[in-house]
């Protein structure tokens, strides 16, 4: 079978890095992919909401299944687009349809889909432009600290807390009359804080039946002990210990059980991952969000650990016989650390040449920011490279990433030393 993988990051390394590994797989291309990608597939050179150029490659190619790694094509309609041309419209896409990822496009729709299905998550209220006055005086009824989480898609940046009820009216204001975030913030919902510990569930959905994968916990702020600025993720550990039998028959209940029939009775088809980021407030789980797609870097730890052929897996989500699956995870701990570049998340260089990876060989080595240039693999974005390490223990499992990440080196490489401090 020929696969096309869309996105350049981790995540799409590590999938490409998995899908490589069945003998069901023909050719695999990455677009655009990265300097880890091109090992294991062919890179191509098209943007992921690129349709025309993704549809001209498919055919050229003779693709016959497409997996979508990030969000923005999904919100942008890339399965609607395969379903409404002839010449696409048999081609499995892994990944849900634009109205279903309208679940992770607009905050708003996914707190009234949970509304509507009972699933348990913050109280919130949400507002436009026009709305400044009502926006203060729904602070105003609110304990501190203050969520602002702006509705659309901000690239993992849309979403403030923060403890001054001035400042958090100052920036309501920023966010919905100074556009603060651009369209993504037109709307803003403000929600009431939880206070409890993250863990993020992981589901994959045929739009009948739905396999559970593991658990993770990843940690997003640049600083040790949660601190700084937040990042796209700096590190991640599978399973999340605090997740026992109890707690997951909760969660299977109350919040997996009625997301996946809400997506059926709202007739919104889905065929894909579903990222659902919960907080454990007392023994309960809360919904936070939802992603459309899986984790990055939790896709570093979770699909390792996953033992099937994931060519075969993906094929049952596109003949929707998830149900006859045997899903087989591997029980040790995987844990990833991610080196980023200096300054990220803010500012920060590029083309700085990465060495010592290649000696790495009790760990796995998932490129992110990465590229090739004249033979030599150079930095490309802010998140680099992540290390990713199987033990018996998380301790074990972190020992052997630290260590590893101790013989890579590029000019201003950052790291945080804390991964799995609060577990």
């Amino acid at each position: 079978m020929n696969i096309l993988i869309l996105g350049g990051g981790g995540r799409e390394h590590t999938l490409a890095w998995k899908l490589s590994q069945s003998p069901k797989l023909k050719k695999l291309f990455v677009a655009p992919g990265n300097a880890g990608t091109a090992v294991v597939a062919k890179n191509v050179p098209i943007g992921v909401n690129d349709f025309e150029k993704i549809k001209e490659l498919v055919l050229e190619e003779s693709v016959e299944m497409v997996v979508v790694g990030p969000e923005d094509p999904l919100v942008n309609g890339v399965h609607d687009f395969f379903l409404n041309d002839e010449a696409l419209a048999h081609i499995p896409v892994i990944g849900p349809q634009k109205a279903a990822a309208t679940l992770e496009g607009s905050k708003q729709f996914a707190k009234e889909f949970m509304m509507r299905h009972g699933i348990p998550t913050a109280g919130y209220s949400s507002f436009g432009p026009g709305d400044l006055e009502d926006g203060y005086a729904f602070l105003e009824t609110l304990p501190p600290p203050y969520v602002l989480k702006a509705d659309g898609l901000a690239a993992g940046k849309g979403v403030l807390i923060l403890d001054d009820l001035q400042e958090a009216k100052s920036e309501l204001k920023t966010m919905l009359i100074d556009g603060k975030f651009g369209e993504a913030g037109a709307r803003v919902v403000i929600e009431e804080f939880l206070d409890g510990i993250e863990l993020s569930v992981f589901v994959l959905t045929d739009g009948k039946g739905y396999l559970v994968l593991p658990t993770a916990k990843d940690y997003k702020r640049i600083g040790e002990g949660d601190s700084g600025l937040n990042t796209g993720g700096m590190g991640a550990i599978s399973p999340v210990p605090f997740a026992d039998k109890e707690f997951m028959d909760k969660i299977y209940q109350r919040v997996v059980k009625p997301t996946v029939e809400g997506l059926k009775i709202d007739k919104l088809p889905y065929k894909g991952f579903i990222f659902i980021g919960l907080i454990k407030v007392g023994g309960d789980p809360m919904v936070i969000e939802y992603n459309v797609r899986m984790g990055d870097p939790e896709t570093e730890v979770v699909i390792p650990r996953i033992q099937n052929d994931l060519v075969e897996l993906f094929q049952a989500v596109a003949d929707q016989t998830l149900d006859q699956i045997d899903l087989q995870i591997d029980p040790r701990t995987a844990a990833t650390v991610m080196m980023v570049s200096g300054g990220y998340p803010e500012a920060y260089g590029k083309g700085k040449a990465i060495e010592g990876f290649g000696q790495i060989g009790d760990s796995l080595v998932f490129h992110a920011g990465t590229q090739l240039r004249e033979g030599q693999v150079v930095t490309s974005g802010g998140r680099v490279m992540a290390i990713t390490s199987f033990g018996g223990t998380m301790e074990e499992a972190l020992k052997k990433s630290y260590a590893n990440v101790g013989k890579v080196r590029f000019e201003g490489m950052n790291y945080r030393k804390d991964i799995g401090f609060d577990l």
